[in-house]
């Protein structure tokens, strides 16, 4: 119940204030989302009435189910299974719309201490009613199979949830006696979403000084993309100078939460120390380990290849760690404005398909986007979900870079994800990770491909195929890095609290293993910036899900590049399936199996066949 995680951009993946990023103005006018449409204010008649209503039907709720489920199996109408579930729905609705405005409020500016309440708040008072609920799920797991077969079979209402019921039924091993869970659910306050904000305050808090001038993470990060190399080294020193500065506390927040996290999964029965995460996902512990081999195997191939390309074309025998996003001198240095940006993103979608261009449409004309960079404001990107009685929100920090546009392209695709799975409602919309970044790289790579077919000037397609290989690095190759570099930091933890500078030995192993011979990590500090990564603090081994994603996308890409009428339509009924279907039953329709050694193969082929044109145009 509410697992709705705010899916931060892989790309500037932290928590910040934007200190000294001021506003470009020929970015255009920059939309503000509008919460109102959960709640007109934190202060108003209907946010206090949601949370009493909230109360009121948790307790209720309580009295009505509680002890009752197994005799509501035999039954079916308004005192059968079926019922119970709606009404379990429908608080999961309520209390996710409460938890949904204390988030986005406290994102849209973490340093007002106001907000920070809010969100503290919130998380207390939705905890506190999770003691009335938290005996259903637990409750219905300890009914026979049998029971729960004719249950639904009976009773129409409990065989609209039965993916629901299937899917909760795999948890069933790990699950305790109810009050040890209710106590790990209380304890968490205090334990895992304590450390969890104080790392999000910590990063709300920090600053940078690049050459005299005081930024903010987001606006030192985004120098790292700059022309000017000096201006690169000057960042990348600047983040190192900060990130040293706070290490201790860092340090503390990641040697907590692993042991957090390792207490958790003995008691719950984990083998692995990322299973839990394949549970919430949804997918096997193989298909991750073959996901993860293949993209190992192919780091020579990819970024090794690549990044020595890119050294030549810069005139370099070695890039600096710095100098890994840095623009190719072909890149053109114009600013996007929101209006061409919008444009470029609701055109390509278009031409894929017009209804998926109307919900992606409806984002910017009803304020469901927060763009401008602002103090306090969370940098990166997201799309939040929301409840389906609402909407989803989108956040972004835009400042007019080609890889911005990319940005606004890839949250617009959850959106619309969510939008289109939002019809199963509150217990089944929510899809499993590996298949939630599903939407948003195709919209990225029909937005890319939009772009490179209307280019001809062979430097400029050079430069959009060069950043187009570089995301799907970042996307692929660094991502199954951060996944190697938590398994390294959460299996040593087992043997004991980890310093410092043991997390920068293994985060090191990782980048040099995964970058390759063409960067030097060495003497910039770089052994630091494992810190900032909010995926490592908030969201354990979630990074897997955007390399599955891309893969997954780029065979998905080679299906719709082949296929006769009919890829959207199948397409479509894989997002508005929400979470009621394993990802072997989504992706059989489109003949693809994840199962299959063979199968990451073909979805690192096509960002080799990338290479191979950059290299082929290098040569020409």
């Amino acid at each position: 119940m509410l697992n709705r995680t705010f899916d931060f951009a892989k790309n500037l993946a932290a928590m910040s204030a934007t200190t000294g990023a001021a506003i470009k103005p020929e970015l255009g006018d920059l939309p503000s989302w509008n919460l109102a449409d959960l709640f007109p204010s934190k202060d108003s008649p209907e946010f206090k009435a949601a949370l009493e209503k909230a109360t009121t039907d948790s307790i209720a709720f309580e009295t009505r189910w509680k002890d009752k489920l197994a005799d509501a199996a035999t039954k079916s109408g308004n005192d059968g299974l079926g019922a119970a579930i709606r009404d379990y729905d429908a608080l999961d609705d309520i209390l996710g719309r409460i938890a949904s405005f204390a988030g986005l409020t406290y994102f849209s500016n973490t340093a007002d201490p106001a907000n920070g309440k809010l969100y503290g708040d919130a998380q207390a008072k939705l905890t506190d009613l999770g003691s009335h609920l938290l005996f259903f799920t637990l409750e219905l797991n300890r009914i026979d199979d049998a029971v729960i077969e004719q249950a639904i079979a009976i009773d129409p209402l409990a065989a609209h949830y039965a993916p629901w019921i299937r899917d909760l039924r795999k948890e069933k091993p790990h699950q305790l006696e109810d009050r040890i869970e209710q106590l790990f659910m209380e304890k968490s306050m205090t334990g895992a979403a304590a450390f969890n904000r104080l790392f999000d305050e910590t990063m709300a808090t920090l600053t940078f000084d690049v050459d005299g001038e005081t930024l903010g993470l987001e606006a030192t990060l985004s120098l790292l993309q700059s022309g000017d190399p000096k201006k690169r080294e000057s960042a990348a020193r600047a983040l190192a100078a900060t990130f040293a500065a706070n290490i201790r506390t860092f340090t503390l927040i990641t040697n907590t939460l692993a042991k957090d996290k390792e207490i958790s999964d003995r008691w719950h029965k984990f083998e692995d120390i990322a299973d839990s995460r394949h549970l919430a996902n949804r997918v096997e512990r193989e298909v991750v380990d073959a996901l993860a081999a293949a993209v190992k195997d192919a780091y020579p191939r990819l970024s090794h290849r690549y990044y020595a390309m890119k050294a030549k074309w810069l005139g370099m025998d070695k890039m600096q760690f710095w100098d890994r996003n840095a623009p190719l001198p072909e890149t053109p240095d114009a600013t996007i404005s929101w209006d061409e940006a919008r444009e470029t993103v609701l055109s390509a979608y278009g031409a894929f398909s017009p209804e998926m261009a109307g919900i992606a449409k409806t984002f910017f004309d009803r304020d469901w986007i927060d763009a401008p960079v602002r103090p306090g404001k969370a940098p990166g990107a997201f799309a939040h979900p929301t409840v389906p009685s609402a909407h989803p929100y989108v956040l972004v920090n835009y400042m007019g870079k080609p890889r911005d546009v990319m940005t606004l392209a890839h949250e617009l695709g959850h959106g619309v994800h969510q939008v289109l799975a939002g019809g199963q409602g509150a217990l089944m919309c929510a899809t499993p990770l590996t298949l939630a970044e599903t939407a948003s790289v195709f919209g990225e790579m029909l937005t890319f491909r939009a772009l490179l077919d209307k280019t001809k000037d062979k430097r400029e397609r050079k430069a959009m195929l060069a950043q187009k290989v570089e995301d799907m690095i970042n996307t692929v190759v660094r991502q199954i890095a951060f996944y190697e570099f938590e398994r390294k930091v959460h299996t040593a933890r087992k043997e004991g609290e980890l310093t410092s500078d043991r997390i920068g030995e293994l985060w090191m192993s990782v980048q040099a293993e995964s970058l390759g011979p063409a960067i030097d990590l060495s003497g910039g500090g770089y052994e630091t910036y494992w810190s900032y990564i909010p995926h490592f603090i908030h969201s354990p081994f979630y990074v897997y899900a955007y390399a599955f994603g891309d893969c997954l996308v780029n065979s998905l890409y080679a299906v719709y590049q082949n296929a006769a009428e009919g890829f959207q339509d199948k397409y479509f009924a894989l997002l508005k399936a929400g979470g009621t279907k394993h990802h072997s039953e989504l992706l059989a329709p489109f003949g693809l199996d994840a199962s299959d050694p063979s199968f990451w193969g073909k979805g690192l082929s096509m960002i080799e066949g990338l290479i191979d044109e950059l290299e082929a145009l290098d040569k020409a």
